[in-house]
């Protein structure tokens, strides 16, 4: 397994927003992963605990929804990891979007 790839996305939503508008862009996060498709997704208190598959491989994702930011957990399996640094910088760019 990869070092799972961590990103924080800062916002001024409040709590409740913030998780609205995660939920509501959920169907957009498949295509920040390279063949991404099928997102399957629950909420966990204030965390949105969701798979994509990618390339034939599921990664498990989690955004845990807070005040001011939103922390990304991507749990990569090592056929995946080549792509780490491309996965790291399209969520660094799209995640932000996500919240408008």
């Amino acid at each position: 397994m990869t070092e799972p790839i961590i990103v924080d996305v800062p916002h001024h939503l409040g709590l409740e927003e913030a998780k609205r508008r995660v939920g509501g862009g959920i169907g957009k996060l498949a295509g920040m992963f390279p063949g991404g498709a099928a997102v399957e997704h629950h909420w966990e208190g204030d965390a949105l605990a969701f798979t994509v598959t990618a390339l034939g491989q599921s990664v498990a994702c989690r955004l845990e929804v807070e005040a001011a930011k939103i922390r990304a957990i991507v749990d990569l399996p090592p056929f995946l990891g080549l792509f780490a640094g491309k996965i790291r910088d399209k969520l660094l760019k799209e995640a932000p979007k996500l919240l408008k």
